[in-house]
C-alpha cells in the first residue's frame, strides 16, 4: 500500500483519475463492440495535428511565463500565412512552406511584444495571457472584414470580408497526412504527419540543451538566481514568448492542411485551453515541463476526447454529443483548475 500510496504521489491524483478514466473507457468500447483500430487511429492523427499546440507550451513554461494562454496570438499569425498561400492559389508542399514561411516573421513580431508585456506584468502571466489572447481574437474578427484578400475561395460573394470556414481540399489538404504514408492491416501510419510533429519537438530538445537552452531554463528556475549570475532575465523571458508563438503558427498549418478547413473568427479563441490542459494532463506543472510530458499529454488528451464519443453514444442513445462536449469541458478546464490552485507565489 506504501508502494502505491507514494506511485499516487508521484504521478499526481488527477493524472492517475484520468488514466483510469481512459482505460475504463477503452474496456467499455470493447464491450460494446466498438472497432478499436479506427479509434486509435483517429487518437494518433488527432494527436499529430494537435501536438505542436501543446510543444508552444514548452518554451513558455520552461522560461518562466508559464502556461501560454496567449496561443492564439500564434494562431492568428499562422491564420494570415496560411491565407496567403489560399490567396496566392499554392497547392501541396508549397503551400504548407509558404504559410510557415509568411507566418513565421509576423509571430516573432508578435512573440517579441507578448513577451516584452508579459514582462511588464511578472506574477500576473496567465492572466494577462488569456486576456490579450481573447483581446486578438475579437481585434481580428473585425480584422477579418477588413484584410485585402481578392480570392474568391476567401470572401463572401456578397459584402465583404472573409468567410468564417475556408476549404483547402482544392490547395493542400491531407498533404502531410499521405506523404509516404501506409497501412498495417487497417491502421494507417500518416509518416508526414509524425514527422511533422517529432522534428519540431528533437529541434526544442536539442535547443533546450544548448547554452542558450540551459539560461533560459535557469531564468524559469529562479529569476533572482538567474539575475544574480548576470544573465538577462527579460530577454529570456521574450525567447520564451516568441519560441511559443512561432509554434503556435506553424502548428496551426499543420491543423488546418489535416482538418481540411481553416477556422477563422472566434475559432482560435479557446485552443489554447486545450494545449495547457494536455500539458499538464502529461505530467508537467505551470514551472517544470519536458517533451515527454508534451508527447504524453497530447495522447492522452485526444485519447480521452476521441474514446469517449461513440461510448457515450452507445451509453446514452441520442446524446453522445452533449455527452462528449461535456467530457471534453470537465477534463480541460477541470486540469487547468487544479494546476491553478497549486501556484504559489513568485520568486
Amino acid at each position: 500500500m506504501e508502494k502505491i500510496r507514494n506511485l499516487i504521489k508521484e504521478v499526481g491524483l488527477p493524472r492517475v483519475i484520468i488514466i483510469a478514466f481512459l482505460m475504463l473507457l477503452v474496456f467499455l468500447a470493447a464491450g460494446y463492440r466498438i472497432p478499436l483500430v479506427p479509434l486509435l487511429s483517429a487518437v494518433m492523427i488527432r494527436t499529430l495535428i494537435n501536438g505542436l499546440f501543446v510543444l508552444a507550451m514548452l518554451p513558455a513554461i520552461v522560461s518562466g511565463i508559464g502556461p501560454n494562454f496567449g496561443l492564439p496570438l500564434g494562431i492568428l499569425s499562422g491564420l494570415i500565412g496560411l491565407l496567403l498561400a489560399v490567396e496566392w492559389n499554392l497547392t501541396g508542399f508549397t503551400a504548407i512552406f509558404v504559410a510557415m514561411l509568411a507566418s513565421t516573421p509576423l509571430a516573432i513580431l508578435v512573440g517579441a511584444a507578448y513577451g516584452w508585456l508579459l514582462n511588464k506584468v511578472k506574477g500576473s502571466e496567465m492572466m494577462v495571457a488569456t486576456y490579450v489572447g481573447f483581446s486578438f481574437v475579437s481585434l481580428m474578427n473585425i480584422g477579418w472584414t477588413l484584410l485585402p484578400y481578392r480570392s474568391p475561395v476567401l470572401r463572401w460573394p456578397i459584402g465583404r470580408g472573409l468567410r468564417v470556414t475556408i476549404t483547402v481540399a482544392d490547395f493542400f489538404e491531407k498533404t502531410l497526412d499521405s506523404f509516404w504514408d501506409f497501412s498495417i492491416g487497417e491502421f494507417v501510419i500518416p509518416t508526414g504527419l509524425i514527422l511533422a510533429f517529432l522534428i519540431p519537438c528533437g529541434i526544442i530538445w536539442l535547443f533546450l540543451r544548448s547554452k542558450t537552452g540551459l539560461a533560459m531554463k535557469a531564468v524559469g528556475d529562479s529569476r533572482q538566481f538567474a539575475e544574480a549570475s548576470g544573465l538577462n532575465v527579460d530577454r529570456y523571458r521574450v525567447l520564451g514568448a516568441v519560441l511559443s508563438t512561432v509554434i503556435g503558427a506553424i502548428g496551426i498549418v499543420i491543423f488546418s492542411q489535416s482538418f481540411g478547413f481553416i477556422q477563422l473568427y472566434e475559432a482560435p479563441m479557446f485552443m489554447g485551453f486545450a494545449a495547457v490542459a494536455a500539458i499538464l494532463i502529461g505530467g508537467a506543472s505551470v514551472r517544470r515541463a519536458n517533451i515527454t510530458n508534451v508527447i504524453v499529454g497530447a495522447l492522452l488528451m485526444q485519447a480521452l476526447l476521441v474514446i469517449a464519443l461513440p461510448v457515450a453514444g452507445k451509453i446514452i442513445v441520442g446524446g453522445m454529443g452533449g455527452v462528449a462536449e461535456i467530457t471534453r469541458i470537465i477534463v480541460s478546464n477541470g486540469i487547468i483548475l487544479y494546476a491553478l490552485a497549486q501556484v504559489g507565489g513568485g520568486d
